[in-house]
């Protein structure tokens, strides 16, 4: 079977993203959480990490002697591996746009990924007002994203960004996440977009499990004391 190794569920936005696709894809694979304690080295997460993957993060996906640690990589092995679960699109230039999408994602929006950490549990507006108001990067990648899924949206009919469910949404399913946890301004038609995405199955499960792990990781929050 395949065994995902992720960080926890509350703050790890790479870790979601397999774990997402694998699960709605309904791919069986066995769960192995890598506790977030430090990133130094010498770290239990670290330590626990170099049994497994060369660079000491997560995700890593293992395949009998196969270890994949990339996000993008597990996402394409998948793809390859289940091609009848079609998760990119059948058409090929619209999977050449997932691929670019995803591409962005996995390169870029360092302003939203910086100043709105992953954080499923928590409700923090305030955090977000301030960050909108005096971050213009912020702005920036949120109004890029904002592009990417109307068009993508108005071009493919919906629900999910390229018609039915594939690991486009999957990577973009932390964003929604981000927006929805610091309450950024989106049109309605995106706010009705993060919905759905957030009730899919896959995400669903994901965040019950990362609102049940009540870990405070202060590194991850440094914005809010323990409560």
């Amino acid at each position: 079977m395949l065994q995902l190794h992720f960080g926890n569920k509350n703050y790890s936005s790479w870790s979601m993203r397999p774990w997402v696709l694998l699960k709605q894809a309904g791919i069986p694979f066995e769960e192995v959480l890598v506790r977030f304690d430090s990133f130094a080295a010498g770290s239990k997460f670290k330590t626990q990490l170099a049994t497994v993957s060369p660079t000491g993060k997560v995700p890593v996906l293992v395949d009998g002697d196969l270890v994949v640690w990339d996000t993008l990589a597990i996402a394409e092995y998948l793809a390859e591996k289940f091609p009848e679960k079609h998760l990119w699109p059948q058409d090929a230039k619209a999977r050449a746009i997932a691929r670019s999408v995803c591409a962005e994602m996995h390169s870029s929006f360092t302003a939203l990924r910086s100043h709105c950490t992953m954080n499923i549990e928590a409700r923090l507006p305030d955090v977000g007002a301030l960050a909108w108001r005096d971050k213009p990067e912020l702005r920036a990648d949120v109004q890029r994203i904002i592009e990417i899924w109307s068009g993508l949206l108005e071009t493919h009919k919906g629900p999910m960004l390229f018609g039915e469910f594939s690991i486009a949404d999957a990577y973009y399913a932390p964003v929604c996440s981000r927006i929805a946890t610091y309450a950024l301004p989106v049109p309605e038609s995106i706010k009705a977009y993060i919905d759905r995405v957030m009730a899919l199955p896959g995400v669903a499960a994901w965040v019950k499990d990362a609102q049940a792990e009540q870990d405070f990781v202060p590194f991850e929050e440094p914005y809010r004391l323990r409560r």
